[in-house]
């Protein structure tokens, strides 16, 4: 089993202390910023599993991409939104447990192949509310699949399309690119040199 070191308080400001950080750690998010919601599916039974994947709701990142997501973020409240984090890092065993149920690769990653970039750290699946936290319509739940969470589809009102437009244009600006799939996903682009993980969520600390 892949071994991670879980970092807890971090830094402010956007600065790591290169000495004691590498890349190779992971890092959480909550305590680096007071700044994101949090509907963390996976963690409960609401998901389209319809299991609970994960013992606690930690949303954990490769510092790179953790600063990456707190810039984007910044972005986004400096236009009246902030975002909506859904799902982080993902233990490989996990992956496992969706391809068992799921095995499209359209929007389940074969875990027996790459994997997906969330076995890595580097992968977010998040959406845009209000400053307050209030939810915004973006034409379809998380994890559905079909045509209505696919990218490219423009059937959409003109206020659905423009916070789409927000959000992958956000993301992109910081680092992440999107899949056609999926709305709501976004990969770090810099994820070659991340081994994929399989070490469970710390939750007892």
């Amino acid at each position: 089993m892949e071994k991670f070191i879980f970092i807890p308080l971090l830094f402010l400001f956007f600065s790591f202390p290169s000495e004691k950080i590498t890349q190779n750690d992971l890092v959480d998010i909550s305590e680096i910023s007071s700044e994101f919601e949090y509907e963390m599916r996976y963690a409960t039974s609401n998901n389209f599993i319809g299991e609970k994947l994960y013992d606690c709701p930690k949303c954990l990142l490769r510092p790179q991409v953790a600063q990456a997501l707190l810039a984007a973020n910044q972005y986004f409240c400096e236009r009246g939104y902030r975002i909506k984090i859904y799902d982080c890092y993902r233990p490989l065993d996990v992956q496992k447990r969706m391809w068992a149920k799921v095995p499209r690769a359209t929007y389940v990653a074969n875990p027996y192949e790459k994997g997906s970039i969330h076995n890595k750290g580097a992968a977010v699946d998040i959406t845009l509310v209000t400053l307050e936290g209030c939810y915004l319509d973006m034409g379809s739940d998380y994890d559905f699949f079909g045509r209505a969470a696919h990218i490219d589809n423009q059937n959409f009102s003109e206020e659905v399309l423009a916070r789409r437009k927000l959000l992958f244009e956000g993301m992109r600006k910081h680092g992440f690119k999107t899949v056609r799939t999926e709305w709501w996903h976004f990969s770090f682009k810099k994820n070659r040199s991340y081994e994929t993980l399989n070490t469970p969520l710390p939750c007892g600390q």
